[in-house]
């Protein structure tokens, strides 16, 4: 299956300014070289604790955030430093649905205004063709056609994000990265919005990157899931690979503190990491996870591991699979 979004060694660094002449004293290592592709069709879910750059990544690849350094291609076609109505056929094709379903929608626009406006910007179809889809796409996202005139404070949270699905739909795009679209959102609408992008999905071959924390959610939706830490990759590989075997430790540690019911508990091991997440502006060297890893090695202290495939389809980045050492969910 080809490619329809291949990312390669992204990095998007925010410098530091300090004193009267705005020196650079630093930089923020949000994102530090992330590799990764989407198929067409296909769903990648990007996991992590808050501030592992999970959004960022989303936010560059789509040039709403220019990167520092790395290259992002569409079908084949390197876009990283295209400006421009050069940019603009790109656009269209990728397309992103915010997490906060309340500052996302601009409250002096109606619903149908703002999930047209896309097709006014892009100059696509006459104003009567421009309604007509719009109301379309207010019915086939759950809405009632007749809403368009309304303001986005008349709806309810679930429905002001079915208004962002369909605002993203309107150019039909082929990527749709999903910044967290369900966090917001009480469990019983979650479940309705993330049946309604897998059905979206199925119904328009839509490719989505799916950026969330709630790993039950990923598990649902995600074909392949690929794990964050401290703005690099650590994990990646079918979803049924990485909640059965994980490869990381700090992927280990997200899947002990995912719930699930007492009688499945019996005999679960807890990884409770200690410490707190280090900071972006100056992270550990070597393997950023060392100081919290319950199986770090003198060597993860200095030389950081390279993200390979450890098994036929599961790449990790962690030490303990050299030199035939098995991480202990993996033996």
């Amino acid at each position: 299956m080809s490619a329809l979004l291949e990312v390669t060694g992204l990095k998007k660094h925010f410098p530091i300014y300090k004193g009267v002449f705005s020196k650079v004293s630093g930089h923020v290592y949000a994102v530090d070289g992330v590799s990764f592709s989407i198929a067409k069709g296909e769903t990648l879910g990007l996991v992590g604790e808050s501030g592992c750059g999970k959004s960022t990544v989303g936010r560059t690849l789509l040039r709403l955030l220019e990167p520092t350094a790395g290259t992002v291609k569409v079908a084949g076609e390197d876009i990283t430093h295209l400006e421009g109505e050069r940019l603009l056929p790109y656009r269209r094709r990728m397309q992103m649905i915010y997490q906060d379903p309340y500052a996302s929608l601009n409250p002096r626009m109606t619903a149908g205004e703002i999930v047209g406006e896309p097709m006014v910007v892009h100059g696509l179809g006459t104003p009567p063709e421009r309604r007509e889809r719009v109301a379309k796409l207010f019915d086939r996202c759950g809405l009632r056609p007749e809403s368009v005139s309304r303001y986005p404070h008349e709806f309810s949270g679930g429905q002001r994000q079915r208004i962002g699905i369909a605002r993203a739909l309107a150019l039909n795009p082929d990527l749709i990265v999903g910044d967290e679209p369900v966090s917001a959102l009480d469990v019983s609408i979650q479940a309705q919005i993330i049946n309604l992008l897998m059905d979206l999905q199925d119904e328009f071959g839509l490719s989505y990157l799916f950026v969330a924390h709630d790993l039950a959610v990923v598990e649902h939706i995600s074909h392949r899931v690929a794990v964050m830490y401290l703005g690099r990759i650590v994990e990646m590989t079918d979803r049924k690979s990485l909640f059965e075997m994980p490869l990381h430790p700090y992927t280990e540690a997200l899947l002990s503190a995912v719930p699930i019911p007492k009688a499945s508990a019996r005999g679960r091991k807890r990884v409770i990491l200690t410490g707190d997440v280090p900071s972006p502006i100056n992270p550990p060297s070597g393997c950023h996870f060392h100081a919290r890893c319950p199986y770090a090695m003198p060597r993860c202290r200095v030389e950081a591991p390279v993200l390979r495939e450890v098994v036929t389809g599961h790449v990790a980045a962690c030490h303990l699979h050299d030199d035939g050492v098995k991480f202990p969910l993996a033996s």
